[in-house]
């Protein structure tokens, strides 16, 4: 009898044990977001892909604009929104506070569901639309001026690597000195509004400017010999880390260390063209499934220790429409005709690969997204693949 009981009580406690381990797993993380594009002519309907996102411990999600059908897809899904205003719309805003107001008036939900996390105006404008850089603050101020009264919703705008003069080591990192006119100003506004500062980061750039294996294994979280910062006397085991943290050291230099980093896009290409080096499922699998697990383990970076930034996975689906080469439409987690993962990415609840055929997309395909017709502009193409190939962290170190 006693021996029974003492497999009993070993039992009981492996049990628990085995709960522990699947917590991360299965519990859903405020750090691990994905952007929904829309460029693809056979997207499924936005509510299967707000349920198969709550099939997920994703928690968040970016869009790239504010497509009511979208929107009202995630009420009641307890999954956080940032919507996208376009560059076009940023004279707009600029110059006239009331379209700012209407433009959150028409966009941002009466109800508190679903909830708004931020409000991202432009994407990369001052890489690569400098006429407009002189307008974006004003735009975000008026935007952020429009929000109701003690509004928990951040107003920021995304950045392209190519805003940094220099980031490799990550201790060398400092902003462009030709964008301080514009910069400045926007780093004094998310500085006191609270806001982040949003970078796109994509290791896979980095390795294909510099395509060896020591380079692909840094970039896919593998096991690899490190890369020290003699600036700072860090090592760095990831691309990733090493990119999120030359912005850290870059904004640190400007004297806003309390201005917080968010990862807006990163991600791999499953499949490119014969001239795209690394562009596989296995390597998109690899990176994925090694960032999630990273991000998990709370580890943060070593510049920012025991904190996890929050990330943005480019992207929910593959982007038939999008131009470029093969792989700037191949950046999809899931497939749209099945919801099933195009790779395992350790994202699912419970251990499932999606939801499968049985949420399969309606025939009519999902609306462009398009701002509010009195401010209608041109969306801008999001396409990874053209900021430039920065932050190649120590890529010319051929002894490792």
């Amino acid at each position: 009898m006693a021996g029974g009981r003492r497999r009993g009580i070993l039992l009981l406690l492996l049990w628990g044990f085995l709960q522990l381990v699947r917590l991360p797993f299965s519990a859903t993380e405020s750090f691990i977001g994905i952007n929904y594009g829309d460029m693809a002519d056979n997207l499924p309907p936005p509510s299967s892909t707000a349920r198969l996102l709550q099939s997920t411990t994703i928690t968040k999600v970016r869009l790239y604009g504010t497509d009511p059908a979208v929107i009202s897809a995630f009420a009641g899904t307890g999954i956080s929104l940032m919507l996208g205003a376009a560059n076009g719309d940023i004279p707009n805003f600029a110059s006239s506070p009331a379209a700012a107001a209407a433009w959150v008036a028409a966009h941002l939900p009466s109800s508190s569901s679903p909830a708004i996390s931020a409000v991202s105006v432009g994407n990369e404008v001052l890489f690569g639309n400098p006429a407009l850089a002189s307008q974006l603050v004003p735009a975000l101020q008026n935007i952020y001026s429009a929000l109701p009264p003690n509004s928990s919703v951040k107003v920021s705008t995304v950045h392209a690597m190519g805003v940094l003069a220099s980031s490799d080591p990550p201790s060398s990192g400092v902003f462009k000195p030709e964008l301080a006119a514009a910069l400045d100003p926007l780093l004094a506004f998310l500085s006191k509004t609270g806001s982040p500062f949003l970078i796109n980061p994509y290791p896979y750039f980095a390795y294909q400017s510099d395509p060896r294996p020591e380079t692909l294994a840094f970039c896919l979280f593998q096991p690899n010999a490190g890369r020290p910062d003699a600036g700072s006397g860090l090592t760095y085991t990831n691309m990733f880390d090493a990119q999120v943290d030359a912005v850290r050291a870059a904004l640190d230099a400007k004297g806003y260390k309390d201005v917080e980093i968010v990862v807006a896009e990163t991600g791999w290409p499953h499949n490119g063209g014969p001239d795209e080096a690394g562009a596989t499922v296995e390597n998109a699998r690899a990176f994925v499934a090694n960032l999630v697990s990273h991000l998990r383990s709370l580890a943060g970076t070593p510049r920012v220790p025991e904190k996890s930034v929050d990330t943005y996975l480019f992207a929910v689906y593959d982007e038939d429409l999008k131009p470029g080469q093969p792989s700037e439409k191949s950046f999809g987690l899931f497939q749209t005709s099945s919801l099933a993962e195009t790779y395992p990415t350790g994202l699912m609840r419970n251990g499932t690969n999606g939801l499968g055929p049985a949420m399969a997309p309606a025939p009519s395909p999902t609306l462009p997204i398009r701002p509010s017709p009195a401010l209608a502009s041109p969306a801008p193409a999001r396409v990874p693949g053209q900021q430039p190939k920065v932050g190649l962290f120590y890529q010319k170190l051929k002894n490792l």
